[in-house]
């Protein structure tokens, strides 16, 4: 890459309740300053959002989500002047006219059908440098007549299907955090249960999940509950370990060494899919379910209802039938979910500085 600094900012949609696109943007924005330790990066994020005062970033508080003011968007862009400008679920026509004004090029993030649409808007189109969609294909669907139409008549933006994001296997931070934890590789099961606080309908999900997962260790089996409110610690009862949450780096290395990861059906779902983990899958937001039912259609996760038994009752069926895991840990091989986070950067890197290869 080249060694040149480069400016970016991250625009995603943040607030009280969620941080699917916030955990996302952080994950690519630590990603590149470790590779490009000299890259400027700087956030805008609601206030609102409880993740917003520990960002490990520069960063601009709203008092919403970036969306709801395209005044204060416009003025950060015009001070920052940043070379790549990323929207996650995020921004408006002026917000991007002001990014394309001040020389910046432009990503747009899209994880739900009506974003999906708003970025093949003609007038989008036109600004729009490449257009991520989040999620597989399989989940996310594919390029519909329409959309292809507009794209052979503009030409751009590029698309991109991002299946997950995680770091690379790191053989020294695995051992550690094993060793810190507590924990043996394939003999105990991660429970993540969301980082953000409770969706509509769906509002004690973390403490629902987290009950199962203390059913699940009374059983006798290792378990990490990681996001509960209450900091690790060895003098716990049983074989229950809690965490508090944890960098993706961390993470995505105990995902790689789970005998089973119990988590909801957001982002986390595709991470552990990408590393081949069997899982059990629990909706706790509206549009998790589709995303849940694409994944169990092609037999690469087990769905539980929200309810700690339920979860409780899949997740020891699972460890206890040998035949059923080594069959789903081969159709998880057969049907790779990429880990895309290379591209990513690489496609960051081809706009921050025209030449290089994407």
């Amino acid at each position: 890459m080249p060694n040149t600094a480069a400016r970016l900012l991250f625009l995603p949609v943040s607030g009280p309740r969620g941080m699917g696109e916030y955990a996302r943007c952080l994950a690519i924005a630590a990603a590149l300053v470790r590779i490009r330790p000299s890259s400027e990066v700087h956030f805008a994020l609601s206030r609102a959002a409880p993740y917003a005062a520990s960002t490990p970033f520069a960063t601009t508080l709203l008092p919403a989500s970036p969306t709801f003011h395209p005044r204060e968007v416009r003025a950060l862009i015009r001070e920052f002047r940043p070379g790549v400008v990323l929207f996650d679920n995020a921004g408006r026509t002026r917000q991007l006219r002001a990014a394309r004004e001040a020389g910046a090029r432009i990503v747009f993030v899209s994880s739900r059908r009506r974003q999906r649409a708003k970025g093949f808007r003609l007038s989008w189109m036109g600004l729009i440098d490449e257009h991520w969609i989040a999620y597989p294909q399989f989940i996310a669907g594919a390029l519909g007549p329409l959309e292809r139409l507009k794209l052979r008549a503009l030409g751009r933006p590029r698309i991109r299907f991002v299946d997950a994001l995680l770091p690379p296997p790191d053989a020294a931070l695995a051992a550690e955090c094993l060793e810190r934890l507590g924990l043996r590789a394939r003999e105990y099961v991660l429970v993540v249960p969301g980082g953000g606080s409770g969706h509509p309908g769906a509002e004690n999900a973390p403490a629902i999940i987290a009950a199962a997962a203390a059913a699940i260790a009374a059983q006798g089996t290792p378990t990490l509950l990681v996001g509960a409110r209450a900091e690790y610690s060895e003098s716990g009862a049983g074989p229950l370990r809690r965490a508090a949450l944890l960098p993706l780096a961390q993470l995505a290395e105990l995902i790689r060494a789970a005998r089973l990861v119990v988590c909801n059906g957001g982002d986390t779902l595709l991470q552990v899919l990408a590393c081949e983990r069997p899982s059990v899958a629990v909706p706790i937001a509206g549009d998790q379910e589709y995303r849940i039912r694409r994944c169990t259609d092609a037999g690469l996760t087990l769905r539980a209802a929200l309810s700690p038994r339920t979860i409780e009752t899949a997740a020891l069926g699972l460890l206890a039938d040998r035949a059923a895991r080594a069959a789903l840990e081969a159709r998880l091989a057969a049907h790779p979910v990429r880990n895309c986070m290379d591209e990513v950067l690489g496609a960051l890197d081809a706009l921050a500085h025209p030449g290089s290869a994407a």
